[in-house]
C-alpha cells in the first residue's frame, strides 16, 4: 500500500453437503438461519496444503493465478525456515500501522486539497530501519523479464506501483525466498528517463515527487511507519500466465528496500492509479479483476484479470467520496444474528469506507463497532470471555468446547445489498483459549471504515473499474 510520507523520507454452508463449495475448512455440522455451528478445530489452519477444488481456467478474455497465504503451507515461502513468520501480535501491530497510514493519507489529502507530496532525494536513507509493513498476507507468482524469472508478489489493492527487489541491491535488500531479479540479465528491461511523463506520474501513484539518478527516474514508497522501497523506475515484460504476457509494464526495480515483506519479492499493485497493473492492462481486461482469499492459510484462492462475475454476485457502486486512491464503498449497515443493528446512517457516511486486500482486520466507526460488539457478546454469552489480543478486545476461551454456535454477520451497502461474512471471517484465532472477534473500532468517528481481508475470506470479490462497481459472491474459492 502506498502512502504519503509523514516521516523523513521515505456461505456459508446451507447444508453439510455444500460445505466444500464455500471454501471453509470448518466442516459446519449444522446451521440455522442466523448462526453457524462449527467445530472449534476448524478455527485453525492445517499443517498441510488443501488446494481449492476450483479449476483456474484461462482464455482470450481472462487470466487466473493461484493465491496463497505467504506464511501458510501452500506457499513456497513457508518451506524456507530461515524466513520467520510474524507472531499474531506482530501481525496486528503491522496491521495497525497500515491503517494509520491509510487514515493519514486520507487526512492529508483532505486538508491539503490534493497530494501531500515530498520531494525525494535518491541518495537519502531513512533514519530508522524499516520494521513495519502490513502490505498484505496473500501472494501470487508472476513472471518478469526475458527470459522470465518467477517472483512471488503480495497482491495489494491499496498499492498502485508494482515493484520487486533488483540486483545489484545498491543500498539494501531484505531476505527473499527467490533469486533477486537482475535487470541486466533481461533482454526486455528498459529504464525510464527522468524527463519522461511516466516518471512525472509517479507523484500521484506514490505521493512523492520522483528523483533522478544519471538521467534515470527514481521512485520511492514508504509503508506504515518506516518500511520502504527505493529504486529505479523501469519497463519490463510481465507474464501472468503462459498465454498472457505484457511488454513494457512500468514497475519499480528496488535498490534500497527494508521491511517485513515475509520473504516475498515485492508487491503487485492493484490500485486505481494509471500506473497500477489493473490500469496498464486495461486494453485487454478493461480494468476488471477479481479474487478469492482462502478460508485459511492452509488453503488456496485465486486472482483473475478479466472475465465475468459469478451469476449470484451482488453489486454495489464504487464510491468517489474517499478520493481516487482507494476502492471506496458506500457502507450503510451491519447485521448480527440476522438482525440489522440500530446504527444511524450518518455514522457510516461521516467515516466513508473502502475495501482493502492489505488490511487484515476490518475497522469500523466507534459507534458501529460498539453496537456490533454488544450484539455479538450477547449472542455469545454462554462462552467464557478471556483477555484481549492487541487491538482485538472481544476474545473467547473455547478450551472446553468441541463445537460452537457463531452468530452470522452481514454488511449492507448503498445499493441495498447485504453481503454475508463467511464464518471463517468472524474470528482471529491465536489459540483455542484466545479466539477473538476479528473487528476493531477506530478511535475517531471520522476515520475511514475499512473492509479488511479477514472478512473477505471465501468471497469472490469482483472489481469492475470501467463500470465503477464491485460485486460479491459467496463460495468464491471453490
Amino acid at each position: 500500500m502506498k502512502c504519503f510520507l509523514y516521516a523523513p523520507f521515505l456461505c456459508l454452508c446451507l447444508l453439510f453437503s455444500l460445505e466444500k463449495s464455500y471454501g471453509f475448512e470448518g466442516r459446519e455440522n449444522a446451521e440455522n438461519h442466523h448462526s453457524h455451528t462449527i467445530e472449534t478445530s476448524s478455527l485453525f489452519p492445517s499443517t498441510s496444503c488443501k488446494s481449492s477444488t476450483k479449476i483456474l481456467s484461462n482464455n482470450d478474455t481472462k487470466a487466473s493465478l493461484k493465491v496463497v497465504h505467504k506464511h501458510g503451507p501452500c506457499s513456497t515461502l513457508y518451506q524456507d525456515k530461515t524466513i520467520a513468520a510474524p507472531t499474531d501480535k506482530e501481525i496486528l501491530l503491522q496491521d495497525q500501522s497500515r491503517v494509520k497510514s491509510i487514515h493519514s493519507r486520507l487526512s492529508n489529502s483532505k486538508t491539503s486539497g490534493g497530494n501531500d507530496v515530498k520531494v525525494i532525494d535518491a541518495t537519502t536513507v531513512p533514519a530508522k530501519d524499516g520494521s513495519v509493513i502490513g502490505s498484505g498476507s496473500y501472494i501470487v507468482t508472476v513472471g518478469l523479464g526475458t527470459p522470465q524469472k518467477e517472483l512471488s508478489l503480495i497482491i495489494d489493492t491499496g498499492s498502485d506501483i508494482t515493484w520487486t527487489q533488483c540486483q545489484p541491491c545498491a543500498r539494501s535488500c531484505y531476505k527473499q525466498q527467490e533469486q533477486i531479479f537482475d535487470p541486466s540479465q533481461s533482454t526486455s528491461y528498459t529504464n525510464i528517463s527522468c524527463s519522461s511523463p511516466v516518471c512525472s506520474s509517479l507523484t500521484s501513484a506514490t505521493g512523492n515527487d520522483p528523483g533522478c539518478d544519471s538521467s534515470t527516474c527514481v521512485y520511492a514508497i514508504q509503508y506504515g511507519d518506516s518500511s520502504f522501497t527505493i529504486g529505479f523506475f523501469g519497463a519490463e515484460k510481465l507474464t501472468l500466465t503462459p498465454t498472457d504476457a505484457f511488454n513494457n509494464i512500468y514497475f519499480g526495480c528496488g535498490q534500497n528496500n527494508q521491511g517485513l515483506f515475509g520473504g516475498s519479492a515485492g508487491i503487485l499493485g492493484l490500485g486505481r492509479d494509471n500506473l497500477s497493473v489493473v490500469s496498464q492492462t486495461a486494453d485487454k481486461y478493461n480494468k476488471i479483476f477479481s479474487y478469492c482469499l482462502p478460508s485459511s492459510s492452509s488453503s488456496t484462492g485465486f486472482l483473475t484479470f478479466g472475465g465475468s462475475a459469478s451469476k449470484n454476485a451482488k453489486f454495489t457502486p464504487l464510491s468517489t467520496s474517499v478520493g481516487p486512491f482507494f476502492y471506496g464503498l458506500d457502507f450503510t449497515g451491519i447485521s448480527v444474528g440476522g438482525k440489522k443493528l440500530a446504527i444511524s446512517a450518518s455514522v457510516f457516511s461521516t467515516a466513508g469506507a473502502i475495501i482493502d486486500s492489505g488490511t487484515v482486520i476490518s475497522r469500523l466507526p466507534p459507534a458501529a463497532y460498539s453496537a456490533l460488539r454488544a450484539s455479538f457478546k450477547k449472542l455469545m454469552s454462554k462462552y467464557p470471555l478471556t483477555k484481549a489480543l492487541s487491538i482485538l478486545d472481544t476474545c473467547y476461551d473455547f478450551s472446553n468446547y468441541t463445537t460452537i454456535s457463531v452468530p452470522k454477520i452481514g454488511f449492507f451497502f448503498s445499493s441495498g445489498i447485504e453481503v454475508d461474512i463467511d464464518v471463517s471471517g468472524v474470528f482471529f484465532a491465536s489459540n483455542i483459549s484466545q479466539v477473538c472477534l476479528a473487528f476493531a473500532g477506530n478511535s475517531d468517528a471520522k476515520d475511514l471504515l475499512i473492509f479488511g481481508s479477514v472478512q473477505q475470506k471465501t468471497l469472490e470479490v469482483f472489481y469492475d473499474g470501467s463500470a465503477g462497481k464491485v460485486g460479491f459472491a459467496p463460495g468464491g474459492c471453490s
